[in-house]
Order: structure tokens, then C-alpha cells, then sequence
């Protein structure tokens, strides 16, 4: 069986379980430049805007209290 006749087979059985492949191109960190352009953007969040973010993310992970299940 082929490279390509196994990644069918692969996908085959995927979709038979209702899977489906995603693929996903993100930045390279290896790379300084990204790095670079990474920390640049860091360095410009307001504190504030990302505090009151990571406030609500806590409030809102622990809205299913085990309790009530």
C-alpha cells in the first residue's frame, strides 16, 4: 500500500467515527524575526485589558460547579 492509499484509509476511517482532519499554519518561534514581532506585540497589551480578561476566563471556568452534575 502506497503513502497516499494509507492516508485515505486513515481519513476513511476518521470520517466513519465522524472525525475530520484540520491542518494548521501558525508562526514559526524558532525564527527570530517572530520572536521579535511576538514580543513587540506583547509589550504593547494594556495590562489592564488583559487582566480583566484573565479575571473573566477564571469566573467563567468555574461556572459548571461538579455539584450540579
Amino acid at each position: 500500500m502506497t503513502a497516499a492509499e494509507r492516508m485515505k484509509a486513515m481519513r476513511e476511517r476518521r470520517r466513519s467515527r465522524d472525525m475530520r482532519e484540520v491542518r494548521l499554519s501558525l508562526p514559526d518561534a524558532r525564527v527570530s524575526a517572530v520572536r521579535k514581532r511576538i514580543a513587540a506585540q506583547v509589550a504593547r497589551l494594556d495590562r489592564k485589558a488583559e487582566h480583566d480578561a484573565l479575571d473573566w476566563i477564571e469566573a467563567v471556568s468555574e461556572f459548571d460547579d461538579d455539584a450540579a452534575r
